[in-house]
């Protein structure tokens, strides 16, 4: 089994040789992507592991840490599309799929806008069975890159008919308002009342589409049972479409504080991807899986450093998940990646709340104290960023925004955040953050969050982009960055190079660990699924 984690978004460098061989031994590919999980992400998770005095993570050693502990590779791998500097996951996610450069924004093309076949694709034709699983949605850059063939990631009622023509026998994501038809948005309809037997009241009935096709029963015609939950997740057999969201799925945080819920009816990313592993492992030719952790990404748009810690934890416990199957199997190669950083994150000193000075044992401060010039960090910082009990996004859109009118005010913020994290703020920052006003400069266009793209002069100067047109997150994240002990530079992507880990055979995961870029990372991987 080959499990890659994948960071998309890579251009522009000279190629390598390729794999010769792979000793004839690897029949599954496993490709895991934490999307925008730059190597400042995974500093954070390994932070975490390591240094908070009360971390979740058993014997404070990461899935990453197992990977080379158990003689698994590292590598590097750069994500330019074709032409410009940054990347975007429609670009890079198509980059890792194909081994060829795109153009920004596409899917399943090459940079001249032709259409390209994907790994995926070229697995089916060798009979492998094949399977993509996300936190977001299925038709969602990532997982359509792997499965659709169109000019632009937001074509999405387009890339639900494609992935449904490709036929990958694992589908399980969000995202059900790409594959219902338009009418299901009369309640009154038949179709409505239909599929609301159908879900069980697990997932939010309302259309996306503007034409009539039903592509729950197009599915069920060529095969595929459907689950809306957890318990038709697990009784399924064989061929499988799971949708268990109008749009994205919980995140990180939610599912912490439910994942125990006897009550819970959503799976969790490694609860797909164990589904995944059970259906496609009945194949004995093999198979490729493509699992992303897609809300890393989306964290990292809104500032929102807890929720990021808890969506690399649910990263984290999927990849132990994968590799527990993988273990003393040598047909079968782990890759785990990102398709690109975001944010522009770090852990970082202050000159807020300056140390107090101690004394030493040690001779060179005889007679001195030890009184650092900054603030370089607490450690239990760490347990206080996990601690958040909600996202910057769930806190505004979910809790402030629903308060009427004349109680939406600084000193009902202030109350919110304070409740709801551990990094209080005042009543005149919560002010600050609510005087934001619209900015000239929206840029009609994608964002991963379905927004306006919105740039903006940060303090300092810098252009600094958010990635929706309600920053308030984003202020708020500035806010309590220094008590936090974080930095960020941007609400977007940047250019920083992805990480790459490996494990499988000593043939299989040899090129991985090397400079590379997503397109040979791609064809690598192709070469490893195509191997007979």
């Amino acid at each position: 089994m080959l499990v890659c984690l994948i960071i998309t978004g890579c251009s522009g460098l000279h190629e390598r040789a390729t794999v010769k061989d792979h000793g004839n031994q690897t029949r599954n590919v496993i490709l895991i992507v934490g999307d925008g999980m730059g190597p400042e992400q995974l500093g954070l998770l390994l932070s975490y592991a390591r240094q908070a005095p009360d971390t979740v993570i058993g014997e404070r050693r990461t899935a990453f840490d197992r990977i080379m502990d158990e003689g698994g590779v590292m590598g590097i791998s750069l994500t330019y599309p074709s032409g410009v500097l940054v990347t975007d996951s429609a670009a890079s996610g198509t980059q890792l799929a194909t081994g060829k450069f795109a153009g920004s924004e596409m899917i399943g093309a090459d940079k001249d806008g032709n259409p390209v076949e994907t790994i995926l694709e070229k697995a089916i034709k060798t009979g492998k069975s094949t399977g993509l699983v996300s936190d977001t949605r299925l038709t969602h850059a990532t997982p359509a890159a792997f499965a659709a063939h169109q000019a632009h990631r937001d074509m999405e009622n387009d890339i639900a008919v494609d992935m449904l023509n490709v036929g990958p026998d694992v589908m399980l994501s969000g995202g059900l308002r790409h594959w219902i038809p338009q009418e299901t948005n009369d309640k009154d309809s038949a179709v409505y009342q239909k599929l609301e037997q159908l879900t069980q009241g697990a997932v939010k009935i309302k259309s996306k589409r503007t034409d009539s096709r039903n592509l729950l029963e197009e599915a069920r015609e060529k095969g595929y049972a459907l689950a809306f939950n957890r318990a038709q997740m697990d009784a399924a057999q064989g061929k499988l479409l799971g949708l268990f969201a109008y749009s994205a799925m919980p995140d990180g945080i939610t599912v912490t504080h439910s994942q125990d819920s006897p009550d819970r009816t959503i799976p969790t990313l490694k609860e797909m991807s164990a589904k995944a592993l059970q259906v496609l492992t009945e194949n004995d030719k093999g198979f490729f899986l493509m699992i992303e952790a897609g809300m890393i990404d989306w964290a990292a748009h809104n500032n929102d450093t807890g929720l990021m810690l808890h969506e690399l934890l649910r990263l984290n416990e999927t990849v132990d998940y994968v590799l527990d199957w993988a273990s003393d199997r040598e047909d079968s190669l782990v890759i785990v990646t990102a398709d690109h950083t975001t944010g522009g994150f770090g852990i970082s000193y202050s000159a807020n709340d300056l140390p107090v000075g101690r004394q030493l044992p040690g001779i060179l401060f005889k007679g001195r104290e030890f009184k650092p010039n900054y603030n370089f960090g607490n450690p239990a910082v760490l347990d206080k960023i996990y601690s958040q009990k909600m996202s910057y996004y769930e806190l505004f859109r979910g809790q402030f925004d629903r308060l009427p009118k004349d109680q939406q005010t600084p000193a009902r913020l202030a109350e919110l955040v304070n409740q709801y994290t551990a990094f209080a703020i005042s009543e005149a920052q919560a002010a600050a953050i609510l005087a934001t006003e619209e900015n000239p400069y929206y840029t009609e266009g994608h964002s991963s969050l379905g927004d306006k793209v919105v740039p903006k002069m940060g303090p300092t100067g810098a252009f600094f982009v958010y990635q929706t047109d309600d920053n308030r997150q984003n202020l708020l994240a500035r806010e309590v960055a220094a008590d936090q002990m974080v930095v960020w530079n941007t609400g977007s992507h940047t250019a920083t190079p992805v990480l790459v880990f490996a494990k499988g055979s000593p043939e299989a995961m040899a090129p991985f660990g090397n400079v590379l870029h997503h397109t040979q990372l791609g064809r690598y991987a192709i070469e490893a699924v195509m191997n007979q």
